[in-house]
C-alpha cells in the first residue's frame, strides 16, 4: 500500500506542484509535517489517493515505511488511522476537506471522536478555493467537526503559521482537524514562522471602533478589509482565530467595549466561525452588534478563488461594506 503507482491520472494533472510560471511551488504544511516526524518516530502518513494535492509525497519519499496510500476509501482509512493510534500511532490522515469529513463522519465519529483516540485528519480545498464545484466545497466541514465531542478544529491563515501549527497539532493529545490552504504560489513565500498556541487567538491589528475577527485565507481579506474602513477613518482591530474550537474566550473582554464584531470565514455562515463567535457572545453578555461574512446557505459554482470571494460576498469590500452596515444599525 506504500508508493505512488496507484496515484489517479486526475491527481498528478490537475494539481501540479508547479506555479504558473514553471517554478516549483514550496510546499509549506508538506515540510512541516516532514519535519516533526523526523523528530517524532511515532508520526504515520495516510493518504486516501490525493498525495501530491496534500503534499504528502515529501513524507511518502523520506519516509516510506510510515507512509501508507490507502486509495479512494476515506471510511476505511478513518478505521485505519484509529487502530493505528490505538497501537500507539499518531495518525496523519489526508484528504479534501469535504471528503475527510462529510465522506466519513460517522467513523470519524465512532471511531476517533468517541474513543478521543490521538488522530489528526488534514482536510485540502477549504470553502470556495476550487474550479470542481459543488463536489469538492467544503461549506460545512468547520460545523460537521465543531459538533464533536473532544474534537480540537484549527484553520491556519497563511504559510508562516503552518509550522508551528503542525508543531501544536503533533503534541496535543486527541482528535484534530487541521483545514488547510494548498500552497499553490499564490500565497507568495513565508515570511517567518508566526507563534501559534491551539486555543489562543493572535491580534494583529488594533482599533478602538470595532473588529473583525476572522480565519484561515479570510484573514487576509479582514486586513484588507480594515485598510478601507481607515481611509474613513475607521478603527477596526483584527483578530486570527486561528483554533475554531476551542475559541479563545479572551475575545470577550477585547469586544466588550466595542459596538460592532464582523467575523469572516471561508465557509458557511451557519455553524462555523461566526457561530462559534455568536455563541460565546449570546452567552457572556456581549452587546457589540455582530455580522457574519462567509457562503450565505448556498452552494457555489466552480471557479477561481478570487472569482468565488467577488461573487459570494467573501472580498476585503464586501466585510468593510458589512462593517459600515452594522455600525450604521448601532447608531
Amino acid at each position: 500500500m506504500t508508493g505512488s503507482s496507484d496515484q489517479s491520472d486526475l491527481e498528478v494533472r490537475d494539481f501540479s506542484t508547479r506555479g504558473p510560471a514553471g517554478d516549483a511551488t514550496p510546499k509549506h504544511y508538506g515540510e512541516a509535517l516532514l519535519s516533526v516526524a523526523e523528530r517524532d518516530e511515532r508520526i504515520v502518513c495516510l493518504t486516501a489517493d490525493l498525495t501530491l494535492p496534500t503534499e504528502t509525497d515529501l513524507f511518502r519519499d523520506r519516509l516510506p515505511e510510515r507512509f501508507q496510500q490507502v486509495g479512494i476509501a476515506e471510511a476505511n482509512m478513518i478505521g485505519l488511522a484509529g487502530g493505528m493510534a490505538r497501537c500507539g500511532d499518531i495518525p496523519f490522515v489526508h484528504s479534501f476537506c469535504v471528503f475527510a469529513t462529510r465522506r466519513c463522519y460517522d467513523q470519524i465519529a465512532m471511531q476517533v471522536a468517541y474513543p478521543r483516540l490521538n488522530v489528526k485528519i488534514i482536510g485540502v480545498l477549504p470553502g470556495l478555493t476550487t474550479g470542481l464545484g459543488v463536489s469538492h466545497q467544503a461549506i460545512d466541514d468547520l460545523a460537521l467537526m465543531r459538533a464533536l465531542p473532544n474534537m480540537t478544529v484549527v484553520e491556519p491563515s497563511g504559510p508562516d503559521q503552518i509550522p508551528a501549527v503542525v508543531d501544536a497539532v503533533a503534541a496535543h493529545d486527541g482528535p484534530v482537524y487541521l483545514r488547510l490552504k494548498r500552497a499553490d504560489g499564490s500565497e507568495g513565500p513565508a515570511r517567518g514562522r508566526t507563534p501559534f498556541a491551539i486555543g489562543k487567538m493572535r491580534v494583529l491589528r488594533e482599533g478602538r471602533h470595532g473588529a473583525i475577527v476572522a480565519c484561515g485565507l479570510m484573514v487576509e481579506v479582514a486586513l484588507r478589509a480594515a485598510e478601507h474602513l481607515a481611509r474613513d477613518g475607521v478603527e477596526v482591530t483584527v483578530v486570527d482565530m486561528a483554533t475554531i474550537k476551542p475559541i479563545d474566550p479572551a475575545l470577550i473582554a477585547l469586544v466588550r467595549s466595542m459596538r460592532v464584531v464582523v467575523t469572516a470565514e471561508n465557509h458557511s455562515v451557519i455553524g462555523g466561525l461566526g457561530s462559534a463567535v455568536a455563541e460565546l457572545f449570546a452567552e457572556n453578555g456581549v452587546s457589540a452588534r455582530l455580522r457574519r461574512i462567509g457562503v450565505m446557505d448556498t452552494f457555489a459554482e466552480g471557479g477561481t478563488t478570487a472569482y468565488l470571494f467577488e461573487k459570494y460576498g467573501l472580498s476585503a469590500e464586501a466585510v468593510a461594506s458589512a462593517y459600515r452596515a452594522a455600525a450604521k444599525d448601532a447608531g
